[in-house]
């Protein structure tokens, strides 16, 4: 994912950056056009069980998901506005506390163009913002809380509350013993707050439990051209999967693949299967 603290600035239309479609090809085109083609804005009927998941995330050539804790170092600026034109048609963005803390999340939509055209299309100004934590470790000066016109759901199996923000905050509280049952909370996303789509950016151990539950329809990630080298510092993920390792490997089927500047874009269709019997995540494999 590209660093939610550093959104790109707004373009003027003759200014869009061209990013080239290569499957299938087309003629080159702006962020927004190109989400326009993804049929994101398209809503599934009959309603489903449990939102559509759509993973977003960026890595190096050689697998890293983060450099110093932050994604921003690997994003390039396509990837910046694919990653924001990305989060314009969705119901709401989800990521745990963790990834919440180091990337600084502020407003969901902050571009004011982007919230006149969720208007026009019949959805809320700004997506939900969905955080998954098992202890409610968010700072109090976290910007996402302390703007006014956030709508924010905490999933956690606690019973405690976040303190008094600005933010309008809710909680969905699945699962027990400090365990979260994320297929219990996103059918609860589903059936409360009328979540279709649903645009999940990480972390890696987020990604992970999402995974194993078969929780996930597409992944769409970034691939930066640099070789980041090394290994992470204890606590840091090194890929964009994190956490125990799957039961069996996850087929992908390639959907889609955009170029700008050697940074790749490709989307994947993750192959429908059983879920695993595993339902629950538990809170030490969360980012709390």
């Amino acid at each position: 994912m590209a660093s939610a603290a550093d959104p790109p600035a707004p373009r003027a239309a003759s200014e869009q950056l061209s990013i080239r479609p290569l499957l299938p090809p087309g003629e080159p085109a702006s962020a927004p056009e190109i989400v326009e083609r993804l049929g994101l804005w398209t809503r599934p009927a009959p309603p489903a069980e449990r939102p559509r998941v759509l993973n977003n995330m960026v890595s190096t050539v050689d697998g890293r998901a983060s450099i110093g804790g932050r994604s921003g170092p690997i994003a390039g600026p396509a990837d910046r506005e694919l990653f924001h034109a990305l989060r314009t048609p969705v119901d709401a963005v989800m990521a745990g506390a963790g990834t919440m803390r180091v990337e600084r999340y502020g407003r969901i939509i902050r571009d004011e163009a982007r919230r006149r055209l969720r208007r026009e299309r019949g959805l809320t100004e700004e997506p939900l913002a969905c955080i998954v934590s098992a202890s409610l470790a968010l700072p109090p000066d976290l910007p996402l809380l302390a703007e006014p016109e956030s709508r924010v759901v905490v999933l956690t199996p606690s019973e405690a509350e976040l303190a008094p923000s600005a933010a309008h905050v809710e909680y969905i509280r699945t699962g027990s013993n400090g365990e979260l049952d994320l297929s219990r909370a996103l059918s609860e996303l589903r059936r409360r707050f009328g979540v279709e789509v649903l645009l999940c950016e990480g972390g890696p151990h987020l990604n992970g439990q999402l995974l194993a539950g078969g929780l996930v329809d597409e992944l769409f990630l970034s691939l930066s051209p640099k070789l980041a080298g090394g290994d992470p510092p204890d606590g840091e993920a090194l890929r964009i999967v994190a956490g125990e390792e799957l039961e069996e490997p996850l087929e992908l089927h390639l959907l889609g693949a955009l170029e700008h500047n050697s940074h790749l874009f490709l989307r994947y269709g993750v192959s429908a299967r059983e879920r695993v019997s595993r339902e629950t995540t538990s809170s030490s494999s969360l980012a709390s």
